[in-house]
């Protein structure tokens, strides 16, 4: 259970921005890939508890998902490979070469002044 310690992570970053600028986070959007996958309810809930009575309490967390990349080694095609088809979307080979699999990242996070 890998979101949790994630969870801790974005949390602890969202708060160090919130307390620089002097303002309540409202939301913030991550992003990770295939191989490094986030469960969302898990991630969604372990985030809740880390963010529970502080100034991130209620904020909302979006995770998006970004495919797997590939590059067929006959027509040199990059796709998003998809598992159940299992090679080229083009040609339909299996010589395929997968891409660098997307970072974990927090990618922004949204502020308003305090009450």
């Amino acid at each position: 259970m890998h979101e949790t310690v994630v969870a801790q992570s974005v949390f602890e970053t969202i708060l160090e921005h919130a307390n620089k600028l002097g303002k309540r986070p409202v939301s913030a959007k991550m992003s990770c890939g295939q191989l490094n996958p986030i469960n969302d309810e898990v991630m969604n809930f372990a985030f809740e508890a880390a963010t529970n009575g502080t100034v991130c309490e209620g904020m909302r967390l979006v995770i998006e998902h970004i495919p797997l990349k590939a590059k067929c080694n006959e027509c040199s095609e990059v796709f998003d490979f998809d598992i159940y088809a299992g090679g080229c979307v083009k040609c339909k080979s299996t010589d395929i070469k997968f891409e660098p699999d997307a970072p974990l990242l927090l990618e922004e996070i949204e502020f308003q002044d305090k009450e």
